[in-house]
């Protein structure tokens, strides 16, 4: 069965179905007398549907080939938060389970970015994870770049910076949580690549197989969190958009949330940034300034359509906008505006610019009732 391949069953619909139930003694399996949660948002990365009074859910299509839930706030998995669709039985239904673990009041998380995995780099992530136990946060957010590149080389070597990647984040005794950056998209270079547009990792299949939906929510200390690809592809080029399935999906999801929580988003290519501007115009391949698309041309570094993402999280709070891609630690606030714009630091390696070098590092932010600080940065050295 190929990956993402979908089951057609005799009643010609092809359906998800399952559970999400509390497993209080955190076995990672359902015993007797343990109850379904019910309003847990479970999605395939189309539709967004809440579970019943007991737990149970019904997807319609298997979406993307990726079924998620996301995460309740007070909650920790015990299983695989998601799972490959249909999956290896074939229909069979499928079971989340959650412990509770209620989020303190006062709590703080890393953002990091651009790790860039490879045999000759991996010391950069194990001194990382060692900084990430010293600061012994709630969880880490990774915002892509993950792998040393996967756009420009055949599958054997990008598949082994996907495995490495995952082999070195398995050992993290808090949660990391993870979005695509350019290098994640596989084979899209086909002239360097020599990969197919119809291989069946092409482009974000290969990162949906080794870290699963490329976009996804979760809930954590009052706050909404979300993870988007901002990474779209047009033939051989990646450039920042977010695509029309991800609007949609984040209408839906949103849908779930009440209107008063706070929104933070988290992706690779940013929103907002000055990097670019610092840098200079570039007209130099392989990724310069500029990229023209369906005949209308947009700035490549940063989401092109911001704006149809502002209409979604329209009259929502949206406190902080989590960031990649440029290498440097930025912070952009703007004045009458609510959100603020994060760009985090390459783990990889201090970054050198026209006019400065940008160190390597790490931002800790601290939350409080809900409320986001603007960070600390810390180097990693």
């Amino acid at each position: 069965m190929l990956w993402g391949a979908c089951l057609v069953s005799s009643a010609a619909a092809a359906q998800i179905r399952g559970t999400v139930y509390e497993d209080r003694n955190a076995n990672g399996r359902r015993d007797a007398g343990e109850a379904g949660l019910a309003r847990v948002a479970v999605s395939n990365q189309s539709d967004v549907v809440a579970t019943a009074s007991t737990g149970e859910f019904t997807l319609t299509t298997f979406g993307t080939g990726v079924v998620s839930i996301s995460l309740p706030d007070g909650f920790a998995p015990t299983t695989p938060w998601w799972r490959p669709a249909p999956g290896g039985d074939r229909g069979a239904p499928f079971e989340f389970g959650l412990r509770q673990s209620p989020t303190p009041r006062e709590f703080t998380f890393v953002h990091a970015s651009d790790t860039h995995i490879a045999a000759s780099s991996v010391e950069r992530t194990r001194r990382f994870k060692r900084l990430v136990d010293s600061l012994a946060p709630a969880f880490v957010i990774v915002t892509g770049d993950l792998v040393r590149d996967a756009l420009r080389v055949g599958e054997s070597e990008a598949t082994g910076y996907y495995e490495l990647f995952n082999r070195e984040i398995a050992p993290f005794t808090r949660p990391v949580w993870t979005v695509p950056g350019n290098h994640e998209a596989f084979g899209i270079e086909r002239d360097r690549s020599g990969v197919a547009a119809s291989h069946p990792l092409y482009g974000r299949t290969m990162y949906r197989r080794y870290r699963g939906p490329d976009y996804y929510s979760f809930n954590a200390g009052g706050i909404h969190f979300v993870g988007l690809n901002s990474v779209d592809i047009d033939d051989q080029r990646y450039y920042g958009h977010i695509d029309s399935l991800q609007l949609a999906w984040l209408a839906r999801d949103l849908a779930l949330v009440p209107a008063n929580v706070p929104v933070v988003t988290f992706n690779h290519i940013p929103f907002a940034t000055a990097v670019d501007m610092m840098n200079g115009f570039s007209e130099a391949p392989p990724a310069p300034s500029l990229i023209t698309v369906a005949g209308h041309t947009a700035y490549r570094h940063v989401v092109s359509n911001f704006n149809d993402v502002l209409q979604v999280l329209k009259a929502r709070p949206y406190p902080v906008a989590l960031q990649g891609h440029m290498h440097v630690r930025e912070a952009l606030r703007y004045d009458g505006i609510p959100t603020r714009f994060f760009t985090s630091a390459a783990i990889v390696g201090d970054t050198p610019g026209r006019a400065f070098t940008f160190p390597s590092g790490v931002t800790l932010f601290r939350v409080k009732d809900g409320v986001i600080d603007d960070g600390v940065f810390i180097a990693l050295r």
